[in-house]
């Protein structure tokens, strides 16, 4: 899950006219959402394919729904309050001590999802390039921290552009596997109780809410930053909804290509690089290296994030600590495999995401009540 687009950037495109921002906001959105997980196919495999049917579409609405709702609010509250400090959304829906909470726990998270970054660059080399893990992880480490530590924004700001690249081409992928195998898909329906797959949860629907649950807490801050940005009400709420949405399908078109090849893909690291290779070796040459970009652009800002929470841009102190994270993040990465640490940070995360889905809710449906503005 990457962040390619800042809310000062947002703001200039006013001249372009209500249509080109609200695309701006949902692209932004997509573009954030996608990350290793994301990119390689593993968080779907698990989140969506594992269960089937119910997983692909039952936790595909669920996810559509729900991302919609926590989409629109970060959204429409961003705009209304204009806060200070993005973070204070937490406090907005659940308090002071819990929003302390929650402000705290975000960096820790996104923290943790660095070192799934770091796993996921280990698991393209291993198994993609034939190579040791710690070369791919060492490598992103590396380069990813003197990144942090030059600046080098621009950079980061020009792959960035990959995120959405990396949407259309799953979801390209994601149709080619259905086409390829057609009757694969019931075949693996049948299937899927007979294979040993990592789930994230003991069902779907648990499933679905641990998926929205981690996501929200990457989105919460970002969102509300970006909701500074928007015109009006209806502007934020036409973004969140239209790149909630395009994303939401993307899950469930990789989630069908996945479950027509479950067999080939079911166990793999990098199971969308597994339907790459039965196309083309080159296409999947170059797929490793979209995904590899992909995953350089969402590490980049979530180790910018945690240093900067503590001491400001640039300063010894922001360095030094990038360096120590750098290094932290890495040994923590590259203790397990890829997929149990996707398993592992985004499941438990997405349970504590959960809990602020629940609070969310009861403040909706109070300023409903109340009829207050927002």
């Amino acid at each position: 899950m990457s962040s390619q687009t800042s809310a000062q950037d947002l703001s200039t495109t006013g001249k372009s006219g209500r249509a080109r921002r609200v695309l701006t906001y949902a692209g932004a959105i997509i573009a954030f959402l996608i990350g290793s997980g994301f990119a390689t196919g593993q968080e779907i495999l698990q989140y969506f394919t594992s269960y089937g049917y119910a997983g692909v579409f039952g936790t595909g609405l669920l996810v559509l729904v729900l991302m919609g709702y926590v989409a629109v609010e970060f959204f429409v509250v961003g705009q209304a309050k204009k806060f200070e400090k993005p973070s204070r959304i937490f406090h907005y829906y659940s308090g002071k001590y819990l929003g302390t909470f929650f402000d705290y726990f975000s960096n820790l998270f996104v923290f943790l999802s660095f070192t799934v970054m770091v796993a996921g660059a280990g698991a393209v080399f291993e198994e993609h390039y034939g190579m040791s893990k710690f070369v791919g992880g060492i490598g992103l480490a590396i380069v990813v921290g003197l990144s942090v530590w030059f600046g080098l924004k621009n950079l980061v700001d020009v792959i960035g552009k990959i995120g959405p690249l990396i949407v259309v081409v799953a979801i390209g992928l994601g149709l080619l596997g259905i086409l390829r195998n057609p009757s694969g898909i019931a075949e693996g329906q049948a299937l899927l109780p007979t294979l040993d797959l990592t789930q994230a949860s003991t069902n779907w629907f648990m499933s679905g809410l641990s998926y929205v649950g981690f996501c929200m807490l990457w989105l919460a801050a970002f969102l509300t930053a970006l909701g500074k940005t928007a015109r009006n009400r209806k502007e934020a709420v036409a973004g969140a909804l239209t790149g909630s949405t395009v994303f939401s399908l993307a899950c469930v078109i990789v989630g069908l290509g996945l479950l027509a090849n479950i067999t080939r893909v079911g166990g793999t690291e990098i199971p969308m690089l597994v339907l790459a290779k039965d196309i083309s070796p080159v296409l999947a040459a170059g797929i490793s290296v979209m995904i590899l970009a992909g995953i350089y652009t969402t590490a980049v800002p979530l180790l910018w994030t945690v240093s900067s929470r503590f001491y400001a841009d640039k300063t010894k102190g922001f360095k030094y600590l990038t360096v120590i994270l750098a290094i932290l993040g890495t040994v923590i990465g590259l203790m397990l495999p890829f997929s149990q640490m996707v398993n592992l940070v985004y499941v438990i995360n997405g349970y504590v995401g959960t809990l602020l889905l629940v609070l969310m809710l009861v403040k909706t449906v109070m300023r409903a009540v109340r009829r207050p503005p927002v």
